[in-house]
């Protein structure tokens, strides 16, 4: 499976690369909101992980413009952010995250974030 991880924290995107890649991934990397869309529309990613606020473009923006394209609006995308907040998770899934996911990053809850999405590809 080949799995984009955006973030612009370098030591989140490094944890999520090693772990996914340990399991037999192959992972992209990110760096901002632009640079996600950007590797997505190249043709690639069967999951993606991407943090809500990064520069130039935030995940919602990015996500907003992944569902207005019909060739990515079933690609499962789970947003990730440090800021949870009462009422973050549904803001998320309602602008079209199909899940969420709280830092500091819970490996286990990453590795069945994936089981689940390979499961329905």
């Amino acid at each position: 499976m080949t799995i984009l991880v955006a973030d612009d924290n370098a030591f989140s995107r490094e944890l999520m690369r090693e772990l996914l890649q340990a399991s037999g991934h192959t992972i992209l990397e990110a760096v901002n909101g632009r640079n996600a869309l950007d590797l997505i529309r190249r043709g690639g990613p069967d999951l993606v992980f991407l943090d809500l606020q990064m520069p130039m473009q935030d995940g919602f923006s990015v996500i907003r413009e992944l569902r207005n394209e019909s060739r990515f609006r079933k690609l499962p995308v789970v947003a990730v952010t440090a800021s949870a907040m009462i009422g973050d998770r549904e803001r998320a899934i309602a602008a079209g995250f199909d899940s969420y996911i709280a830092k500091p990053i819970d490996l286990c809850e990453v590795e069945t974030h994936v089981s689940v999405f390979a499961s329905r590809a």
